[in-house]
Formats: C-alpha cells, sequence, structure tokens
C-alpha cells in the first residue's frame, strides 16, 4: 500500500471521527491524573453550572493511562483531553501521531507538591532526599563498599538514618502508570541518589544504568502501590500511624486534620514553600487538548476559558482553594494566549 494512499485513509477515518463526534457525543471527555483529577473536576463542575453545556466526564486513569487512551485516537469513542501530573514523553507524542492525533495544545495549569505524610497521630519526620533513595530504591550501596550495590537490606528508618525512629519502613504510593510515581523518582530518589559522587559520575558515562540505579523502587513489600485513588492512602495512614504514604500537595491540603507531610531537607510543604520552590519536591500540572475535537465536541474551547480565568487559576481563584500553587502571572499569560490561539506543541524532549 502506497505512503499517499496510507494518509488518505488515515484522513478520511479522522473525518469521519470528526463526524461522529459532533453527532453523537455532547459532552467532554477527560482523563489522566488523579493528582489533578480534583482540579478538573472542581472546573468541570462549575462550567457545568454556569453554562449552557454539559458538565464534562472526568476519570482518574494515571497520567501514563491517560495518555494512553488519549493518544489512541481522533473521534467521538477517544477522550478529548487528558491531565497530567508531568509533562507529555516524546514517544507518547509519537504514539499520538502514529494513530493520527497530531495537533496537540498544552496548558500548564499551575504546580503541586509531592509529600510523604503520615497520620496526625504520630511524630513528623524530617527526611533528607538521601534518605528517601535508601528507604525505597530496589538497590543501594553497600557501606563495607563503597562503589558496589546491594539489594535495600533497610527494614526500619532507623536503619537508614540512626536519628529516625525504629519502626518499620512502610510506604503506600502510586503505580508505575503514575506521574507522581515518575516526578517522586526524579525528583526525590534521584536526588537522594546524586549524593553518592560515584553514582553520580555514571550518568554522564551511561545514562541507562544511572537511571536504573536512581529510579527503581524496591518490589520486596516495604514500597506497596496502591492505585490511583489518594484518598484510599489517606484512609489507610488514619488507620495505621506507622504507615507512610506519597501522594500529591492538594490531599495534604484538604485532608490537614488528619494527616501531616514530612519536612524535606529542612522545608515543610506548604502552599508558599511550594510555590517559592524551596520545597524540592515539586512539579507543575499539564493539561493536553486535542485540537481536532475543538469545535467538534461542545464546550471544549469554553471550559478552557474558564480553566485559565483569574477566578479559577489566579492567586485568589478557587483551584488554589482546592490546594493548587498558581503560577506567577507572566506565566499565565503566556499559556492563556496559547489557550485562545489554539497554540500546539511542537517538540519536546524528554
Amino acid at each position: 500500500m502506497s505512503k499517499k494512499l496510507i494518509i488518505l485513509i488515515a484522513a478520511l477515518m479522522t473525518f469521519a471521527g470528526y463526524v461522529n463526534a459532533q453527532s453523537s457525543r455532547d459532552y467532554i471527555n477527560i482523563v489522566g491524573s488523579s493528582t489533578v483529577y480534583p482540579f478538573v473536576t472542581v472546573v468541570a463542575e462549575t462550567f457545568g453550572k454556569t453554562t449552557g453545556f454539559k458538565t464534562p466526564k472526568v476519570e482518574s486513569t494515571g497520567s501514563g493511562g491517560g495518555f494512553k487512551l488519549f493518544c489512541e485516537g481522533v473521534g467521538v469513542g477517544h477522550p478529548d483531553i487528558a491531565d497530567a501530573s508531568r509533562a507529555i514523553k516524546k514517544s507518547e507524542i509519537e504514539t499520538c501521531a502514529a494513530n493520527g492525533v497530531t495537533d496537540i495544545i498544552e496548558v500548564k495549569i499551575g504546580y503541586d507538591g509531592i509529600v510523604i505524610a503520615n497520620s496526625r497521630k504520630a511524630p513528623q519526620l524530617s527526611l533528607s532526599l538521601k534518605d528517601l533513595f535508601l528507604a525505597l530504591a530496589k538497590n543501594v550501596p553497600d557501606l563495607k563498599d563503597n562503589e558496589k550495590l546491594i539489594p535495600n537490606p533497610y527494614k526500619t528508618w532507623q536503619d537508614v538514618n540512626p536519628s529516625l525512629p525504629n519502626v518499620a519502613i512502610e510506604v503506600l504510593g502510586p503505580p508505575p502508570t503514575s506521574g507522581t510515581r515518575d516526578a517522586f523518582v526524579e525528583l526525590a530518589m534521584e536526588g537522594g541518589c546524586k549524593k553518592f559522587d560515584w553514582i553520580k559520575v555514571i550518568e554522564k558515562k551511561d545514562r541507562e544504568r544511572y537511571k536504573s540505579i536512581c529510579h527503581t523502587v524496591r518490589e520486596d513489600g516495604d514500597y506497596i502501590e496502591t492505585g490511583e485513588n489518594d484518598n484510599l492512602i489517606v484512609q489507610k495512614l488514619e488507620a495505621n500511624s506507622n504507615v507512610f504514604g506519597i501522594f500529591g500537595y492538594s490531599f495534604l491540603d484538604q485532608n490537614y486534620d488528619k494527616v501531616q507531610g514530612s519536612i524535606i531537607d529542612g522545608v515543610v510543604p506548604s502552599f508558599d514553600t511550594i510555590g517559592d520552590s524551596s520545597y524540592s519536591i515539586a512539579r507543575p500540572l499539564f493539561l493536553y487538548v486535542k485540537k481536532a475535537h475543538v469545535g467538534m465536541i461542545p464546550g471544549i474551547k469554553e471550559y478552557l476559558d474558564e480553566l485559565v480565568s483569574d477566578k479559577a487559576w489566579g492567586e485568589e481563584g478557587y483551584l488554589a482553594d482546592k490546594g493548587l500553587i498558581p503560577m506567577p502571572i507572566a506565566e499565565r499569560r503566556i499559556y492563556t494566549k496559547n489557550v485562545k490561539q489554539l497554540k500546539i506543541i511542537t517538540f519536546v524532549d524528554n
């Protein structure tokens, strides 16, 4: 089959998807991050109450799971928007393109921190990034041979650092499909991994080996994958004061009477410390929109206008009340302009 014929068939399929979308679905379909879920949901609810459009359907699938669904194709059977607690990867853009999803609008919506939380009934821990790496990495440096890795032998926090309590390491965290997991291993575990000079040197020589060392989470039961339901983690922390959980700051903010965030490298996770980047485990949050669906699925442009309004994502907006850390005004203006112009991303190198 010739390349021109393949392109023609793809175009016809895309057009069929347009027609089908226009006639068969009258609501916006959003999938993606459990961290971003509360933010896009409150915008969806406000949008549904204040406009003539139906309230969008929002599903929490994890960032990776959301991109997988988003990139499967164009048309009524596929989501219009993917939200994510990390930027879309080059490989995901390529998958999208292979399935006809070629024009994607990126909207950064604000910032969030990742917290290592426990019950307020227990002491608040003060951890370093190095502590986190040693507690949760699959393989760690051998204390007897500084440049040798061994399977993680640490069973208690005190094993990791004598100043920490003699409590078993038990951490509930997100699965590999989660953007929170991606950000945690890149910001927290890699940050601690780099404290070992001989491992840091490997980064320049063998990037893949370096990532394998720094990003691989232990699998011996001390780190427990809990799916994409962060509320469930909060409930389990309430039930067991010795257990820790990893989730976005917004869930800490919403459950402040029940759980507390660990101090990381001397900094308490808060609205201010995440906003000024003094808290080290912080990341941007995103929405990705199929331009092909704008005007075909009713309300997408209007939903985006609601999202980028000052009453939503501004310093005093209702998203800040939910725990979103607003972007500086100059950055908000850039993304507002991109939304108004429906500007598509051209390349992401990650």
